[in-house]
């Protein structure tokens, strides 16, 4: 087996990074996880590691380490995943120094790291919420073309990773892939970050305990199902010279409605209690795919019940 048949998966232990590292292994690649394990999970990659433990290697390692660039260089991969992240937006906000460091040094170890292996491909996550940030909102959904309006730390430093991914292609010929992905949920999803919602709906509905809801839960978001998500990643590194792309349904869900489905796939009469909103937060996101369907031959194909059922499924199980 050639290196060009390794994929290497930064954050291959978190939650979008897990169903990856399945989906990547299940189509016949050698992976290995870069993860420090600060929110990831050994037990996400439980099964492939038992299924597949010739072919999955796991190094536990932070993304602002410099091992991360000559790890990359010597295993020359042929598809680099990005998804390691700091990806809670109010941490960005209390914490911006610690964000730049890990989601702006952290990509620029990764694209170092790619350079010198003279990878095929890198795939980066980015997110669609907070890059495009407080918009006007006759424009939603948003489409690639609006202009980034990031207002917190972490949408400044995806802002930035694509920028970098650019200049990347540019000087030296490395061939990327920015993915701004909306609210991504499903099973093994951590209750951190703007779409940690869902879990943490399922956590508190499923042990009968009161919900919290910030502002008046009319502000909306793009729930996209972590499967159809990880398509995505998979058709971007399939394809070239395609540098930004949204991955999203298009269609907005107030976080009322989503509470509402939630507590009826479940069965509770339990009402949430409202608190004031929080620093940072938008009011309305979606993203338009029309795009990733042009580009990719990708569109969500999971409807948000039946996302929601499957996720609700897993944590009454986990």
């Amino acid at each position: 087996m050639t290196n060009r048949d390794i994929s290497i998966v930064t954050g291959g232990a978190g939650f979008i990074g897990s169903s990856l590292v399945d989906r990547l292994l299940a189509i016949g690649n050698k992976v290995v996880v870069i993860d420090d394990f600060s929110t990831g999970r050994l037990s996400n990659l439980e099964e492939s590691r038992t299924d597949d433990e010739e072919r999955l290697q796991v190094i536990s390692l932070d993304v602002r380490d410099s091992g991360v660039t000559e790890i990359i260089a010597d295993l020359k991969p042929g598809t680099i995943f990005h998804l390691a992240a700091q990806v809670d937006l109010r941490h960005s906000v209390s914490d911006p120094l610690f964000d730049a460091e890990t989601n702006i040094l952290g990509t620029l170890r990764v694209l170092e790291g790619a350079r010198k292996s003279n990878a095929n491909k890198v795939v980066v996550a980015a997110s669609g919420g907070t890059l495009y940030g407080a918009q006007d909102s006759g424009l939603l959904p948003f489409k690639e073309s609006l202009s980034p309006n990031p207002g917190t730390p972490y949408g400044i430093s995806k802002a930035v990773t694509m920028n970098y991914l650019s200049a990347y292609d540019d000087l030296y010929g490395l061939d990327g892939t920015a993915l701004a992905l909306a609210n991504v949920y499903g099973p093994r999803q951590d209750p951190h970050g703007e779409a940690g919602v869902v879990a943490i709906f399922a956590g508190q509905l499923l042990r009968g305990e009161k919900s919290i809801i910030f502002g008046t839960g009319e502000q909306t978001r793009d729930f996209v199902y972590v499967d159809d998500a990880v398509d995505a990643f998979i058709k971007a590194s399939e394809i070239k010279k395609t540098k930004f792309c949204n991955v999203g349904t298009g269609t907005e869900t107030s976080v009322n409605d989503l509470y509402q489905v939630m507590s009826s796939l479940i069965g509770s009469s339990s009402q949430p209690e409202y608190l004031p909103s929080r620093k940072g937060e938008l009011e309305r996101s979606a993203l338009d795919p029309t795009y990733a369907k042009e580009t990719l031959d990708w569109h969500s194909s999971t409807s948000l019940e039946e996302g929601l059922l499957r996720t609700i499924e897993w944590f009454k199980k986990n």
